[in-house]
């Protein structure tokens, strides 16, 4: 006679994939990255963050790359062989992880090699996947200088210590909050994005680590604050690579990961990138995105 199936231990939760980069997950799939916040809770203060941010700079969405090769922020994947160069900090070298960095000489610069600004490098090293990445990187002898740099384990949801940098000023990877080409042909993101905005608060929200703000007022933006475009809005008018963008911003939203142009969230360069269809997304206003509950503000 058979008998009824029975349950020896607790079934471990399945959790939808996250990203993939270079044959590697760009984090866990519960990690705050990957995350959907369409049914996050509003933030107390969102309309009044909101109206803060608009006060002070552009009120409406602007792509922060195109068809331009030098706008975007590059990245490069290098196999796990990849010989380590010397790493030489100018400047946050306490709260940045130490070299060497499997980062090629000639590793793309955000603006190209002779550009001003924030210089970043970004590295995901296959087989490892491990990130690493640079803030204001120059060539030095036979590895590089940067400002600040870390090191970011994608397999797992570590973060950095409280109160440190990264590259970013949020302490956040870079990497994994950019817009893909690939991701975008595919018809889908599955991950936040991130934004940047001239104001910003004294705190973060994890899972930022750093703020870049000596502001204590409330109702500026903190590093790590989540924001998302309203359900309300409709994306049907949205076509192309403009329509997944935004669904994206509705189902995971923008994460603040430094200071810069008002409503401006970065891609990665690709020369499939249409311009016109990008355009679209400037006439999107600040209004129509809301302030989600994701924590308590840290660093205060």
């Amino acid at each position: 006679m058979d008998e009824p199936a029975t349950v020896g231990e607790q079934a471990d939760r399945v959790l939808p994939p996250g990203p993939r980069v270079g044959g590697c997950p760009v984090f866990p799939g519960d990690n705050a990255w990957n995350q959907e916040i369409a049914d996050t809770p509003l933030h107390p203060d969102s309309d009044a963050i909101i109206a803060r941010i608009n006060s002070s700079g552009g009120t409406r969405l602007h792509p922060d790359f195109g068809e331009n090769p030098d706008f975007g922020i590059p990245f490069v994947v290098v196999p796990a062989d990849q010989p380590e160069v010397a790493i030489e900090y100018r400047a946050f070298g306490d709260e940045s992880d130490p070299g060497p960095f499997p980062i090629p000489l000639d590793a793309p610069v955000e603006g190209g090699a002779g550009a001003g600004g924030d210089r970043h490098v970004l590295v995901l090293r296959s087989g490892t996947c491990e990130l690493f990445e640079l803030y204001r990187a120059f060539r030095s002898g036979g590895g590089w200088a940067a400002d600040s740099g870390a090191r970011f384990d994608l397999t797992s949801n570590d973060l950095r210590p409280l109160g440190w940098t990264s590259a970013d000023a949020a302490g956040l990877p870079i990497l994994p909050g950019l817009v893909r080409y690939d991701e975008v042909a595919a018809g889908e993101i599955r991950h936040a994005i991130r934004i940047t905005f001239s104001r910003t608060r004294r705190g973060y929200v994890l899972p930022a680590t750093h703020f870049a703000s000596d502001r204590t007022d409330a109702d500026l933006p903190p590093m790590g604050l989540r924001l998302r475009l309203t359900s309300s809005y409709d994306t049907s008018g949205l076509t192309g690579q403009a329509r997944v963008i935004a669904v994206a911003m509705q189902r995971y939203g923008v994460i603040v990961a430094d200071n810069g142009s008002n409503w401006f969230f970065q891609g990665a360069p690709s020369p499939g990138w249409d311009d016109d269809d990008l355009g679209q997304l400037k006439g999107i206003p600040g209004s129509a995105f809301e302030v989600v509950d994701t924590g308590p503000v840290l660093g205060t």
